[in-house]
């Protein structure tokens, strides 16, 4: 799967596409284009397929009249890279400082409240 070093951060565009393969798997350019909704363009989608093959995001298979694209990265790797870049960029590098702005900016499900104080206090009894 995705190398950290070597594999580019996708563009907003890329995660999009990225996002229909993960959900998805394995997928025909028309696949993915249907299930973005056709906001954009099958030629567009086609494109941005070619250039993420490129880079390492996806993988093709070709021995098909019809070229099916795989997620070469895994939604788990590129979601590290996206919020470490994040933290950095946004937040000083402090982790803290951006779950306090998660928290204070909208209404968090509680189930997700229950998941967040349990991951806190294995933290604080040095579980994790």
């Amino acid at each position: 799967m995705g190398n950290k070093m070597t594999t580019p951060t996708p563009t907003e565009s890329e995660l999009a596409i990225l996002q229909v393969l993960w959900r998805t798997g394995p997928s025909s350019v028309r696949e993915v284009w249907k299930e973005l909704g056709h906001i954009t363009g099958y030629t567009t989608v086609l494109k941005f397929l070619q250039i993420m093959l490129e880079k390492k995001l996806v993988t093709r298979n070709a021995s098909r009249m019809t070229h099916i694209y795989e997620a070469a990265v895994t939604e788990s790797s590129t979601q590290d890279r996206l919020l470490h870049g994040l933290i950095h960029r946004a937040f000083s590098g402090s982790s803290g400082q951006l779950v306090l702005r998660a928290l204070s900016d909208k209404s968090v499900p509680p189930e997700e409240l229950k998941m967040i104080r349990s991951l806190i206090a294995e933290r604080k009894d040095g579980n994790a």
